[in-house]
């Protein structure tokens, strides 16, 4: 049984290694971001070497410039059409812009840009960019969705052994254009994968509500698990907490 590792850095941050590759998701690797703060604190600073950055939109949860940094200048960043622009002024020039439905390669994995539904717009000036999730082909069929509400193309992205499915936001309350619980697992029961792992909860709170409403950072994956076991019984559910140390999610299964 081949297999691959994702460890999860909280929100929608995540390391992915498959087919020798090493790439991590929507950095966020700081303990603040405007008046959020990150609960319980930040990320190991050591995360290491990454062969490519896959950024899903170009909200500040997502694409945040001082994480960025940590990361190095001469970094790979994959991201949507209409964020390179904005990359470029920031001197990153290791920048690959995909529409869905387009690929590319890091090393011996395969990435293929998928659709999201959410709005694309970065607030307060813009720019407004194409929102992505990625599906990762290596070993095996990994699907980050990115921030997405619930669209029917979900059902057609083909064999998927992990899918990395945004679970709430950051605040006691959820706008439009994601995936709450619920909607979440009717998310798992169109994509069928073998295993789904909640992610984009837990980590980042407007700063002190997290003293009085704990709720919107404990309950989402629970709730997420309850209703895959009701729409998706298939679908094995992994919670992983976030934390400033590495974990494996899963032991992957192979094609």
């Amino acid at each position: 049984m081949a297999s691959g590792d994702v460890h999860f850095y909280g929100h929608s941050t995540l390391v992915v290694e498959t087919a020798g590759a090493r790439l991590i998701t929507d950095p966020v690797l700081r303990d603040r971001l405007a008046h959020l703060r990150r609960v319980p604190g930040p990320p190991a600073a050591a995360i290491g070497a990454v062969d490519a950055v896959l950024i899903s939109h170009v909200h500040q949860d997502h694409l945040d410039f001082p994480s960025l940094a940590l990361l190095g200048k001469r970094t790979r960043l994959i991201v949507p059409v209409g964020a390179g622009a904005l990359l470029a002024r920031r001197g990153y020039r290791e920048v690959e812009e995909l529409r869905a439905g387009e690929t590319t390669r890091v090393g011996a994995a395969r990435v293929l840009a998928t659709p999201a539904r959410h709005d694309g717009f970065r607030p307060p000036f813009g720019p407004r960019a194409e929102c992505l999730g990625y599906v990762v082909e290596g070993e095996e069929r990994l699907y980050f969705a990115g921030d997405t509400d619930l669209f029917p193309e979900m059902a057609s992205l083909g064999r998927i052994d992990v899918a990395l499915l945004p679970v709430w936001g950051w605040g006691p309350t959820l706008g439009p254009g994601h995936l709450d619980p619920r909607r979440a697992a009717l998310a798992a029961a169109l994509i069928g994968p073998a295993v789904a792992v909640p992610i984009h909860w837990g980590t980042l709170a407007p700063r002190l509500i997290h003293r009085w409403a704990r709720g919107f950072l404990t309950r989402p994956p629970l709730d997420f698990a309850a209703a895959a076991r009701q729409l998706a019984p298939a679908v094995d559910v992994r919670i992983v907490r976030p934390s400033g140390f590495l974990h494996a999610a899963a032991r992957l299964p192979g094609p």
